[in-house]
């Protein structure tokens, strides 16, 4: 059974840098897409940033050129760097995967939606003060 789980959450200033880490423990699959979605209070969950298993990426604009995601495939644990923050960015950010088998699921990757992802973390918050 896959259990995703993230840490690294916290309070920083508007302008600092966190990084999230996520663990997927069980996961054991070749072909995957994973990635970082957040959703706002009152606002529709986002995909931030995807990573799949050959290593293509997809950013949302919002993030892009500020966030990086990375993975340690010999860990099985995903990053979400994130530097130069905005308040804008305060959210709980959840760690996400796609874990389906079939070759051509990874061209889906890309488009960072929620419902091509079966397993979820609980989510972590993330707190940008101006």
């Amino acid at each position: 059974q896959v259990q995703v789980v993230e840490s690294g959450g916290g309070l920083v200033q508007a302008g600092g840098s966190l990084r999230l880490s996520c663990g997927a423990s069980g996961h054991t699959h070749s072909s995957y897409c994973m990635g970082w979605f957040r959703q706002a209070p009152g606002k529709e969950r986002e995909g931030a940033a995807v990573i799949d298993s050959d290593g293509r990426i997809s950013y949302a604009d919002s993030v892009k050129g500020r966030f990086t995601i990375s993975q340690d495939n010999a860990k099985n644990t995903l990053y979400l760097q994130m530097n130069s923050l905005k308040p804008e960015d305060t959210a709980l950010y959840y760690c996400a995967a796609d874990l389906r088998s079939e070759w051509w699921r990874l061209l889906q990757c890309r488009h960072r939606l929620s419902a091509d992802f079966g397993y979820w973390g609980q989510g972590i918050q993330v707190t940008v003060s101006s």
